[in-house]
This record gives C-alpha cells, structure tokens and sequence, in this order.
C-alpha cells in the first residue's frame, strides 16, 4: 500500500473530541489494548496530527512526525497500527512467526506472507476469521516487521493444505510509511537494511528457528550450547559424536587465550559452536571485536553511528569463528551500557538519543591506550569468481565514452567538397580542423610574411562569417591559425555520441547534462529529483531500483510532460551522494552533471 513516497494531501491537529473517539476506535479494533497501552500509544499530553492521503487513507502521527495508526478507507473499520506502534506495544496484535529470518527479506521487498512461510508449533495453526488484522515477527525478535489481514479463515487454511496466501500486508518495516517518519529507527540490532534477524541482544539458548538441531541425551552432559548463527544457512545437518568432539577441540583453540584471538574465517561446512565462557572473557571478546572494528571496518566518516548499527554491521561481522556474541552474558547485560562504559573509559564519545531510546555513538579516541596497543588480524578477502557476464555487465555501467561531434552544415560544405570529404560523415573537432587546414595547404592561403596568419579567399570567407555577419559590415580578410578552427567548428551542426558498453547512441545538439534538484517539502522533509538519465542511456526504472537499495530510501518515477523524458524521486536531500555515486558507478563526466539545491531556507 505505502510503496510511493507519503505525501499529505490534508494535514491538521486533532481535536480532544477526536482524540477520544480516536481511542474509542483503537480500544474496539484492538480488544488487547488496555488503558496504559492507550497512554503509551497516544500520549494525553502529546499532540496528535491527521493527515489525509490522496488514496483517502487517513494517517495519524505524533508530534514530530511519527505515524503510529492508518485508517485504509477513512472510516475506522480498518484501522491499523504502524510497526512504530507495535514496537511500543508488540502484544497489540497477533503475530504470525516466520519460518526463518531470511524469508522477512520477501515480506519487507512488498510481498504478501503465505502459509509455506509461517512457522506452525505443536499446538497447530491457531483460529483467526477472514480480515483479522495480524502482525508478522521473525524468531528470536519480538519487534513486529509488517502488519496486514488475514485472506482467509483459520478453518479454510486447513482444508486448503495451508496453501495459498495468509496475510495481505498493508504496512512493513522500510516501506514509505515507515521511511515519512522525520525520526525513524529500529527497535533492535537484528533489524538490517533489507532483511531482520533475531535480536542479538536476547538471550540465543532458547532461539528458535526454521531448522531443527538434533541432539542425543548423551550430549547433553557435555554442556555445549547449539547455536544458531544470525547469518547462518536454513538448513543443518546434525554432526556424529567424532565431529562434535573435533569442532570442540577448535573451539576451545579459540577461546582459551583470548589474547592470541585470531579473527578469520572458518570453514564453510563447519557449524558454529558456542563454548560456555565466563563473564570476564565474554567482555573481553566483546572490546576486542569492538577494536577489531575499529581498525577495520569503522571509518570516522561513518560517524555518528546508533549503537545498534553498530553491533550489527561492524561488532558481529567481526567476532571469531566458533563463537556468538551474547551481551547478556557479559557484566554489562545491555548493549548501551556497554557503549556508556567504552564511553567513560575514554575509547569513544557518545549521547543517549532519548527518542530512539539508544546510545549514538559520536567520535572515536583513536589515541586511547586501548586502541593503540591493540594489534589487529588481518581478515583474508574472500575471491569471487567473476563471470564473463558479470565482467560485461560491470563494464556496461561504469565505462561510458561522451564524444562531441560535428556535420557538416551548407556553410562550410564546399569546404569539405574541394578537399574530397564526405559532407555526409559526422567529425570530430580534430577530424574537422584537419579539414579546413587541408583546404589552405591545398590554396596556399598561408601569408607569406606571417605564417601565422590565414588570408582569405571567397570561399573560406563565406564558410566563417556568410550570415553571422550585420549587413553593412566589412568582411575580414584574413584571420589567425589559433581562431580559425573554432570559428570553422562553430559553423558546422552540433552533435554527441554516448557509448555504454555495445550500445552507442548518437543524437543531434549537444550533450544536455544531467540534472540533481532538491526541494524542501513539509516541513524539514526533502526530496531529490533526478532527469536526463535517458541521454546518458540509463533507464529510469531500474535506476530508482538500485537507488533504493543503495540509499534505502523510497524512490518513484514518473513521465515528464511532453515526453521529455522520466524522472526518479528519491526521498530524502541526498543531492552529494547522488552525484558522486553517478561519477563513480555510472562514469558520468562531472561537468554533465548540474546540481540545484533548493532546499536552504529564505
């Protein structure tokens, strides 16, 4: 429903008799919902804004913009919270678990939830009616990631197999309406860019997944902990005793001296096992892979960073081989804790963001003992194997030649007729001024006492200055070698070829440049509009695709009027990194690029 960007068609304050009603609605809609969710959910002392959508869907937000409850039809009969709201309130709504973290990827890229995908425990599929609204969570994360209504009734599900579709979702996590929000955030560090995993903070013992691992009682007594990597395949196969005892001996390896922790990569058939570890090495492993990510993979350019980010993108990827990162068994039990204690001792500066409810990490004391006597591993770089299509497809997108050239027009083609060239070809500014040099060695035109000086004759003269000169006026009789290529150039018709790859395209004119408008809408939003993509043989659609992956921002394109072209709307003022991702991975010349920030405020 929210795959284009929001944008209000109405928006104003709510009264206090629409607030009550509003909380009438939501208290019948949601039966779960006591008094104090209420509270949480709509605070008494906070202002609540409507805004009304061109597709009528009526939206209500907090004051500063974070949208907590939608209304599909503007009647209260379909109401739905936000994920924002079931982030508050999780037990909201019923939720629908996943079978495994990876299928989240197809529910945030916009497709409905069917019952393959639902993980169903030993009490069966629990009973729900046609046009119940649910939410959908991921196992191990109690933070919902889409909300929508059931297409079908529990009892029909049965009979049809538990096929078909389940769920037709109406909001996600990274969708448009999700992305208006002027503070956005996650709830926790499983929530990616385009997929969520189990929340690493909670405790992994008792995590539960698409793959079931077997374990025989005489195991158990060895006190080893199955886990389940957040990257991990869906599938695993159960290991014989030998092989247990031999992924054991490694990992004990690993983790008795954690002064000699090595950072590298494991075997890929190797399932990762957790020994148990005391609290002093949990924190232990926990500041080295901080470091580890530090000199590796954290630059200060990515700063300020939410500490949730940062655990998940830099702090995870780094921990050894054979073993799972658990705060909750650290001493500091929580991951902001454990930044406001790197934050005392100095390693880093950072604030509590009292909104998101979590530590931002600012700065970096890269002159603190810690960081300076610290000796990083080097992690080997995996190889990819390239394919000849993959090789092409890269050349297509970053190598693009621009070249101007020239035809000749009916000033100057008797120029071209007297030397024997075609005037039917298309030139390039050195072809051409090849051509007119040609035609003054071939009449001698040169002037004997100044070689550096070009004498006219009749024909030459009107091929520069016929019609570009007032009537009245005296026509030159000569002209100098260095102005005599540009002022012949000059006459001729103006044309561009662009190659990309196999594809050339030559078209006439010159080259207009691609341009970057960003534009200020409600508020503090911004919006950055690019067009003239097409010249440089770029489609608008897959471009706003890959845009939006790249930025994680919403994106859309529309038509030009008088075919002039598409343009991509991307949200957010990214104007600067637009452009240099257009120089980098397109080989757009800069000068082709004009940039247009509207945006400052009069």
């Amino acid at each position: 429903m929210f795959k284009k960007s929001v944008e209000a068609k109405s928006q104003q304050r709510l009264s206090g008799a629409d607030r009550k009603k509003l909380k009438r609605t939501i208290k019948d809609r949601f039966p779960n919902a006591s008094d104090s969710d209420l509270d949480i959910l709509i605070p008494p002392k906070v202002e609540i804004t409507v805004s009304k959508q061109p597709n009528r869907v009526l939206i209500y937000s907090l004051e500063g913009g974070l949208p907590m409850f939608f209304d599909v039809d503007s009647r209260g009969t379909t109401i739905f919270p936000t994920v924002y709201a079931l982030w508050k309130v999780p037990h909201l709504l019923p939720a629908f678990i996943l079978k495994g973290g990876e299928v989240s990827r197809y529910v945030i890229g916009g497709a409905d939830l069917m019952f393959p995908g639902i993980n169903i425990n030993v009490e069966g599929l629990p009973e729900f009616s046609t046009g119940e609204p649910w939410a959908v969570i991921v196992p191990g994360n109690p933070a919902p990631i889409a909300v929508g209504s059931t297409c079908m009734s529990s009892t029909e599900a049965l009979k049809a197999g538990l096929r078909g579709k389940a769920l037709k979702i109406t909001h996600h996590y990274r969708d448009a309406l999700w992305e208006s929000a002027d503070s956005r955030y996650v709830p926790n560090a499983g929530f990616l860019e385009d997929v969520v995993y189990e929340d690493p903070s909670l405790s992994t013992t008792s995590q539960q997944s698409d793959t079931e691992v077997a374990s025989d009682n005489d195991n158990d007594a060895d006190n080893i902990e199955s886990e389940v990597a957040t990257n991990d395949a869906d599938a695993s196969h159960p290991e014989s005793s030998s092989q247990m005892q031999s992924n054991l001996s490694v990992d004990q390896e690993v983790t008795t001296d954690l002064g000699d922790l090595k950072l590298t990569e494991s075997d890929k058939g190797v399932t990762e096992e957790q020994v148990s570890l005391s609290v002093e090495d949990v924190d232990a492993l926990l500041d080295k892979c901080l470091l580890q990510a530090f000199y590796t993979t954290l630059k200060d350019k990515d700063l300020p960073i939410a500490g949730s980010t940062l655990w998940s993108n830099h702090v995870l990827p780094c921990r050894p081989p054979g073993t799972v990162l658990d705060i909750k068994k650290s001493s500091h039990k929580k991951l902001s804790k454990w930044l406001q204690s790197k934050s005392s001792e100095g390693l880093i500066s950072s604030k509590e963001d009292k909104h998101k409810k979590e530590v931002m990490v600012l700065a970096i004391n890269r002159k603190h003992p810690d960081y300076t006597s610290f000796k990083p591993e080097k992690q080997p770089v995996e190889k990819k194997e390239e394919t000849v299509e993959s090789v092409n497809e890269t050349n297509t997108n970053s190598l693009m030649e621009v070249i101007e050239i020239y035809k000749p027009s009916v000033h100057v083609n008797p120029i071209f007729t007297a030397v024997g060239a075609d005037t039917r070809q298309l030139y390039t500014q050195s072809d051409a001024s090849e051509v007119v040099f040609a035609y003054i060695e071939k009449e001698n035109l040169v002037k004997p006492t100044n070689k550096s000086i070009v004498v006219l004759d009749a024909i030459l003269c009107d091929a520069l200055f016929k019609g570009a000169i007032k009537k009245g006026s005296t026509y030159p009789s000569e002209i100098h070698k260095k102005d005599l290529a540009p002022t012949f150039i000059n006459r001729m018709q103006a044309h561009h070829q662009v190659t990309r790859g196999k594809e050339t395209v030559v078209r006439k004119g010159g080259l207009k440049p691609m341009q970057i408008l960003t534009e200020r809408r409600q508020g503090n939003k911004k919006v950055t509009k690019l067009s003239g993509m097409e010249s440089f043989l770029i489609d608008a659609e897959p471009l706003a695709s890959e845009l939006q992956k790249k930025f994680a921002c919403s994106t859309s394109v529309t038509e030009l009027p008088g075919k002039k072209g598409h343009e991509v709307l991307v949200q957010g003022g990214v104007i600067d990194v637009l452009a240099r991702y257009l120089v980098e991975q397109y080989g757009i010349p800069k000068k082709f690029i004009e940039i247009l920030d509207k945006t400052a405020r009069k």
